[in-house]
């Protein structure tokens, strides 16, 4: 059994800028920023890290503890995990030196994090021995006097990946759909970027949540390495037994008028390719559900989610979970989906191994956060990168089917990485 003291205070404090403020003193870093909606959780420092959350005990803080004391929301709000999972783990192909540098962990527990959700706003301090007041109330007045938040523009340029690369990768996944292996693959491009100066985890987080990108911010930081992003695809949500998911897949893009982007939204709801890539989504999701979960409600029929650049196919899923089954036994059973492998999963999978050049790590893996409950949630990490401060790798994807033209889906490519590369300012 593992002990945990947890110290819990309310704030008032804008998060981003608190967050800026005390990360000056930490290098592990922890970010699910949900941009739509009160679920943001931004961590600092490494309590301790574990394999499972099956036997973890709490401890919370006495109501002497910081400044104000703890509220009865504080005292319910327990300790937060954070959970951040490679996309195909066992790839034996190398990962870039970046992604390859972060260690193989679980659940990570931060020092400190800064909550905002539906029972309020707080300031979390965790730790293996009992809370010292004295640093809470420290954390609490460096969260009061904190200043607003600066974005920093960081012009960069972008390598060209290879495009002879990329059409061999089509034409082997063609085959492989023409023979029957698959029926979908998810391929994806990497693009090698370079900054005109040295940038910061932060300065990067700060342009995604105050810039027009839609969808939930993520960012893994450790020591001097950090992976990022804004991803637009929940994976799961659990709330008590209740459970959410979403199948997004089928891609187009923003048209430069509300006229021309519903022109484009309705010829890819008409669309016969998407809709069936979309439909390889939804069944697997509607599938998983229907084993662990009741009162599974999918609706027949997919909406449009309109991004910044492009739009999806979107289909929402709602079920509730059957006694016994936890948060991370759903990521896993849903991760990857089709939406981000192809199908069937386990074949496009294997596929991937063979004809992409190099292991994703973290892109398109399960990113996310549970609490000591068993609450939380996961997103597919899409449109996102991985730096060091000075440059890094940039990651896009896009599903191929029988009908997919190499042309398209690698523009489509281009497009869905405008959304990691606005990380680096507007004027960048």
């Amino acid at each position: 059994m593992t002990k945990i003291y947890t110290c819990n205070v309310p704030i008032e404090a804008d998060l981003v800028d608190a967050f800026c403020v005390l990360q000056k003193g930490f290098t592990d870093q922890f970010v699910y920023y949900d941009k739509q909606r009160a679920c943001r959780y931004m961590g600092l420092g490494r309590c301790i890290a574990l394999p499972s959350l099956r036997e973890v005990e709490c401890e919370y803080g006495s109501e002497g503890a910081g400044t104000h004391g703890t509220t009865d929301a504080a005292a319910q709000q327990p300790p937060v995990f954070f959970s951040f999972n490679r996309f195909d783990s066992t790839n034996p192909t190398p990962a870039d030196e970046l992604m390859a540098s972060f260690p193989r962990l679980r659940f990570m527990l931060p020092e400190i994090v800064l909550i905002e959700n539906e029972r309020g706003r707080f300031l979390q301090v965790n730790s293996l021995g009992p809370v010292y007041p004295g640093r809470v109330a420290r954390f609490e007045r460096l969260c009061a006097q904190a200043p607003a938040r600066e974005a920093v523009a960081i012009p960069f340029t972008l390598e060209p990946d290879s495009r002879a690369q990329w059409d061999a990768q089509m034409v082997a996944a063609l085959e492989a759909i023409a023979a029957g292996r698959v029926s979908k693959v998810v391929l994806s491009r990497r693009k090698r970027l370079t900054a005109a100066h040295p940038f910061s985890s932060k300065d990067l987080l700060v342009n995604l949540i105050d810039g027009d990108g839609r969808g939930t911010v993520l960012l893994y930081r450790y020591a001097d390495v950090f992976f990022c992003g804004c991803t637009p695809e929940l994976l799961v949500r659990k709330q008590g037994d209740r459970v959410e998911s979403m199948c997004l897949a089928g891609t187009c893009p923003v048209g430069a008028t509300p006229e021309a982007s519903d022109a484009l939204a309705a010829a890819l709801m008409a669309d016969g390719k998407n809709r069936a890539e979309h439909d390889y989504v939804v069944q697997l999701i509607r599938g998983v559900l229907d084993r662990v979960c009741y009162d599974v409600a999918v609706p027949a029929a997919p909406e449009i989610m309109r991004l910044a650049h492009v739009q999806h196919l979107f289909t929402p899923a709602r079920a509730r979970v059957l006694a016994g089954i936890t948060l991370a036994d759903l990521m896993e059973d849903l991760h990857p989906t089709p939406a981000v492998a192809g199908t069937p999963v386990g074949e496009a999978r294997m596929l991937l191994r063979a004809i992409e050049p190099y292991s994703r790590g973290f892109y398109a893996g399960a990113c996310g956060f549970v609490d000591a409950a068993g609450d939380g949630e996961f997103s597919v990490a899409l449109r996102t990168g991985v730096f060091d401060g000075e440059g890094g790798w940039v990651y896009g994807g896009c599903g191929i089917v029988a009908e997919s033209d190499p042309d398209a889906e690698y523009e489509e490519i281009d497009l869905k990485l405008k959304t990691i590369l606005s990380a680096f300012g507007k004027d960048a």
